[in-house]
Protein backbone atom coordinates (compact mmCIF):
# COMPACT_ATOMS: atom_id res chain seq x y z
CA UNK A 1 0.00 0.00 0.00
CA UNK A 2 1.42 3.18 -0.83
CA UNK A 3 0.48 6.19 1.13
CA UNK A 4 1.78 9.02 -0.81
CA UNK A 5 1.38 11.91 1.42
CA UNK A 6 1.02 14.69 -1.33
CA UNK A 7 -1.48 13.04 -3.64
CA UNK A 8 -4.05 13.66 -1.43
CA UNK A 9 -4.08 16.79 0.30
CA UNK A 10 -2.41 18.23 -2.77
CA UNK A 11 -6.26 18.04 -4.29
CA UNK A 12 -7.99 20.03 -1.25
CA UNK A 13 -5.05 22.28 -0.84
CA UNK A 14 -5.11 23.31 -4.49
CA UNK A 15 -8.95 23.74 -3.78
CA UNK A 16 -8.09 26.10 -0.80
CA UNK A 17 -5.92 27.98 -2.34
CA UNK A 18 -7.69 28.94 -5.41
CA UNK A 19 -10.82 29.65 -3.19
CA UNK A 20 -8.53 32.03 -0.36
CA UNK A 21 -7.30 34.20 -4.11
CA UNK A 22 -10.75 34.55 -5.12
CA UNK A 23 -11.28 35.90 -1.38
CA UNK A 24 -8.43 38.12 -1.60
CA UNK A 25 -8.79 39.32 -5.02
CA UNK A 26 -12.37 40.07 -3.95
CA UNK A 27 -11.15 41.77 -1.05
CA UNK A 28 -8.61 43.99 -2.59
CA UNK A 29 -10.93 44.80 -5.61
CA UNK A 30 -13.53 45.82 -2.70
CA UNK A 31 -10.79 48.03 -0.87
CA UNK A 32 -9.58 49.58 -4.27
CA UNK A 33 -13.03 50.54 -5.13
CA UNK A 34 -14.47 52.09 -1.90
CA UNK A 35 -10.95 54.12 -1.33
CA UNK A 36 -11.06 55.50 -5.15
CA UNK A 37 -14.72 56.61 -4.68
CA UNK A 38 -13.79 59.32 -2.73
CA UNK A 39 -11.70 60.49 -5.19
CA UNK A 40 -14.86 61.44 -8.00
CA UNK A 41 -15.16 65.27 -6.69
CA UNK A 42 -12.30 67.55 -4.59
CA UNK A 43 -13.15 70.03 -3.52
CA UNK A 44 -11.66 72.99 -4.93
CA UNK A 45 -12.49 76.92 -4.93
CA UNK A 46 -11.95 79.17 -8.60
CA UNK A 47 -9.99 81.53 -7.83
CA UNK A 48 -9.46 84.09 -10.79
CA UNK A 49 -10.09 81.40 -13.25
CA UNK A 50 -8.11 78.84 -11.66
CA UNK A 51 -8.80 75.88 -9.03
CA UNK A 52 -6.92 75.76 -6.10
CA UNK A 53 -7.12 73.03 -3.93
CA UNK A 54 -9.58 74.11 -0.47
CA UNK A 55 -6.89 72.99 1.47
CA UNK A 56 -4.58 74.90 0.54
CA UNK A 57 -6.67 78.01 1.06
CA UNK A 58 -7.07 77.02 4.94
CA UNK A 59 -3.71 76.11 5.16
CA UNK A 60 -3.05 79.75 4.12
CA UNK A 61 -5.94 81.39 5.51
CA UNK A 62 -4.25 79.53 9.02
CA UNK A 63 -0.47 80.81 8.19
CA UNK A 64 -1.75 84.07 8.38
CA UNK A 65 -3.68 84.00 11.33
CA UNK A 66 -0.91 82.35 12.53
CA UNK A 67 1.27 84.96 12.26
CA UNK A 68 -1.06 87.44 13.69
CA UNK A 69 -1.31 85.21 16.77
CA UNK A 70 2.54 85.36 17.25
CA UNK A 71 2.08 89.31 16.96
CA UNK A 72 -0.44 89.52 19.54
CA UNK A 73 1.78 86.71 21.55
CA UNK A 74 5.36 89.37 21.08
CA UNK A 75 3.22 92.39 22.36
CA UNK A 76 1.89 90.87 25.04
CA UNK A 77 5.50 89.47 26.15
CA UNK A 78 4.12 85.74 26.35
CA UNK A 79 6.05 84.80 23.15
CA UNK A 80 9.85 84.39 25.16
CA UNK A 81 8.01 81.99 27.60
CA UNK A 82 6.83 79.86 25.27
CA UNK A 83 8.79 75.97 25.96
CA UNK A 84 9.08 74.97 21.93
CA UNK A 85 8.13 77.87 19.88
CA UNK A 86 8.20 76.22 16.65
CA UNK A 87 5.95 72.94 17.60
CA UNK A 88 3.41 76.07 19.20
CA UNK A 89 2.84 77.93 15.80
CA UNK A 90 2.86 73.89 13.87
CA UNK A 91 -0.26 73.65 16.60
CA UNK A 92 -1.39 76.99 15.91
CA UNK A 93 -1.64 76.68 12.19
CA UNK A 94 -2.91 72.93 12.29
CA UNK A 95 -6.05 74.16 14.35
CA UNK A 96 -6.63 77.06 12.38
CA UNK A 97 -6.39 75.06 9.47
CA UNK A 98 -8.99 72.55 10.51
CA UNK A 99 -11.11 74.81 12.31
CA UNK A 100 -11.43 76.99 8.94
CA UNK A 101 -11.96 73.57 7.05
CA UNK A 102 -15.17 72.46 9.37
CA UNK A 103 -16.54 75.86 9.36
CA UNK A 104 -16.26 76.46 5.40
CA UNK A 105 -16.69 73.04 4.31
CA UNK A 106 -17.70 70.77 6.98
Amino acid sequence: MNHDRTSQPAASGHRVDAAARRVLHGATATAVFTLLSACSSAPSRSILGSYFPSWMICVLVAMVLTIAVRGLLVKVGVADALPAPILVYLAFTLAFSFALWLLWLG
